[in-house]
């Protein structure tokens, strides 16, 4: 069984403060660093909050109690012809473009204005029923992230979605709805190869306590779906330990500078840093090979001079019995197995043997 390659996300999220140059920089960082894929946030901020709607403890924390969402988020908006800017780029330095839209007008800019095929669905839109509906319909692929959720909210966002990618998708999908599509084997199937779920702890940055990995294996098991891991983690333990319990891809947010000013940017990780978490995750790739066990290829050459053969304990005579006393298993470049020890123990020797001579026969 071939191992499926493990794709690498850079989360650059708002990590440009709202300058298109300090984007195109960790395009640059991303690309440098290994990355697949490197991902922005796309929303229009007025559409997204409401004026009254208060900043997140982690969000307080680093800019100050001084602002409003909204008054953050507006700081932070890039417009369409940013978007056009950052895919180009993406295409020169060979690395995809990835987005999260954040509001149905976002969405139409992603997928109508710029072509996307393939969007980030955020945690905090896991039970956003009209954005994911509409995001199935365009037919597009889906990341699907499940911070702050339980099983039984995920379940419900694959029946929304799957209905959403239903031929003729309902006009009002109801909770009904939503259940019997998940209940339906084939419209389950339609997520196939579309959706893939990241197992998520929404908090910046997140301690190890929360970060309970074996969720992923949890989530694969429930879903029958791809399920990868967005690390909130400082350093890269976690994702490198996602990885070898099976992530199919990992997200880790990139900064430029740690310090600066911004939301996020002291949880995330710098371009040496995260290149250094790309890195350890192709070698745990790499370690993880296939589910078969076998003597690999640079094994063969130890194998010949580690394993034991059948040789003569003492010199045999030609018609004299092997015994106990005269075999033995020892290192050697050829000789008998060692397993055939009891089978050859009372018969004849064809030929002599001197001390320390395979057994061949």
């Amino acid at each position: 069984m071939q191992h499926r390659k493990i794709t690498l996300i850079a989360e650059a999220g708002v990590n440009h403060n709202g300058d298109l140059n300090k984007a195109l920089a960790l395009i640059d960082a991303a690309a440098d660093a290994g990355a697949d894929l490197i991902k922005f946030q796309t929303f229009s901020a007025k559409a997204m909050v409401a004026k009254t709607a208060a900043l997140a403890d982690y969000q307080a924390q680093q800019i100050g109690t001084g602002k409003t969402q909204l008054e953050m988020l507006l700081e932070l908006e890039l417009d369409e012809a940013a978007h056009h800017a950052l895919i180009e780029k993406c295409s020169a330095r060979g690395i995809g473009f990835l987005s999260t839209p954040f509001d149905l007008v976002s969405l139409e800019l992603l997928t109508k204005g710029l072509g996307q095929r393939l969007l980030k669905i955020g945690s905090g839109d896991l039970n956003n029923g009209p954005l994911l509906y509409a995001a199935a319909k365009t037919g597009c692929e889906i990341i699907l992230s499940t911070g702050m959720s339980d099983l039984g909210e995920i379940e419900r966002a694959l029946g929304l979605l799957a209905l959403g990618y239903s031929t003729e998708p309902p006009v009002a999908p109801s909770r009904c709805d939503m259940r019997e599509a998940w209940s339906d084997p084939q419209m389950r199937a339609r997520l196939h190869g579309k959706v893939t779920i990241l197992h998520c702890v929404s908090n910046y940055p997140s301690s190890p306590e929360a970060t309970n990995l074996h969720t992923i294996a949890t989530i694969r098991a429930a879903f029958g779906l791809p399920v990868g891991y967005s690390d909130h983690t400082l350093g890269g333990t976690a994702s490198i330990a996602a990885a070898a319990l099976g992530a199919c891809c990992i997200e880790k947010h990139l900064t430029l500078d740690k310090s600066m000013d911004g939301p996020d940017h002291s949880a995330s990780a710098e371009p040496d840093e995260i290149a250094g978490i790309f890195s350890a995750v192709r070698d745990v790739e790499a370690m993880l090979g296939s589910r078969v066990k076998c003597c690999t290829p640079e094994e063969r050459s130890t194998m010949k001079a580690a394993r034991k053969h059948l040789v003569a304990q003492s010199d045999i005579a030609k018609g004299r019995p092997f015994t106990l006393e005269n075999l033995s298993t020892k290192r050697a470049a050829a000789g008998r197995d060692p397993l055939s020890y009891w089978e050859i123990l009372g018969t004849l020797a064809k030929k002599d043997y001197n001390e320390g001579d395979p057994i061949d026969e």
